[in-house]
């Protein structure tokens, strides 16, 4: 996919660093991006997706924006209160790249129409604040064999990882699935949520540009993913950890008795 006179200038430094050059910025003119959530993990992550040049960038969120979103949730504004997210959001990419095709779904997810919207994207970012979501997006990105990029925050900590276990890994094992690294939801109310805890507004956009960087690697082919690593940002200490996780043969998705059709 050529690019035209504006788009070199525009994406000028990619194409001259080593690692992407023009033919990396041809894979993200390419690629089709879905971002589940368009809130504190989806604000930054949305703007660096489209400031990277990714060709279509797909955004689903039901949900409106309310003043208490804006201390963390940079893609809107003042303005928007009121608006469904998924609008702000596509004037927001309209305003920063107007190279970039938007699909907007105000939809909530479910088991119903996951799978149909994640089937038509190559990479999937979930930004999303609940299990609940998280495991339903994984679950459908193992059976349509898309790659998961998957940020969460806490109060003042975080974390980042890759999903890819439809393939093999090095040591011959299926690479783990969401599931093996978190085989159980945590218990009703053992986790508050952010309107009861509350989230330091700039760790939003540390993972979630993280995420968009992950998801720029994993399109263009650069250096090492986090497939089988978890990283662990802890800001009280202004720490960043990583640990490795395996594939887990009791999941159910791609264990040893796990069904062969999905």
């Amino acid at each position: 996919m050529s690019l035209s006179e504006e788009e070199i200038e525009r994406y000028a430094r990619h194409i001259v660093l080593r690692g992407v050059g023009g033919p990396g910025q041809q894979k993200l003119k390419a690629a089709r991006v879905l971002v589940v959530g368009a809130g504190g993990l989806g604000s930054p992550l949305i703007q660096y997706l489209a400031a990277a040049g990714v060709g279509e960038i797909g955004i689903v969120d039901d949900d409106t924006v309310s003043l208490s979103n804006l201390q963390r949730q940079v893609l809107h504004g003042t303005e928007d209160i009121g608006r469904a997210k998924v609008a702000s959001a596509r004037d927001a990419i309209t305003r920063i790249n107007p190279n970039v095709r938007v699909a907007a779904y105000a939809w909530r997810l479910t088991e119903d129409n996951a799978r149909r919207i994640i089937q038509n994207y190559d990479i999937v970012a979930d930004g999303s604040d609940n299990f609940e979501t998280r495991y339903l997006v994984s679950d459908a990105c193992f059976h349509e064999r898309k790659p998961l990029v998957v940020g969460a925050v806490g109060e003042f900590d975080a974390s980042l990882t890759t999903l890819r276990p439809f393939e093999t890994g090095a040591d011959g094992k299926p690479n783990p699935t969401y599931r093996c690294l978190f085989p159980v939801a945590p218990a009703a109310g053992a986790i508050p949520a952010c309107a009861e805890a509350g989230v330091l507004g700039a760790l939003t956009g540390v993972v979630g540009s993280m995420m968009a960087l992950e998801v720029v690697r994993e399109i263009v082919g650069f250096g090492e993913g986090l497939v089988g690593r978890l990283l662990l940002i802890d800001t009280n200490a202004m720490r960043f950890e990583t640990m490795s996780y395996g594939w887990d043969a009791e999941n159910p998705l791609s264990g040893s008795v796990a069904a062969t059709t999905p």
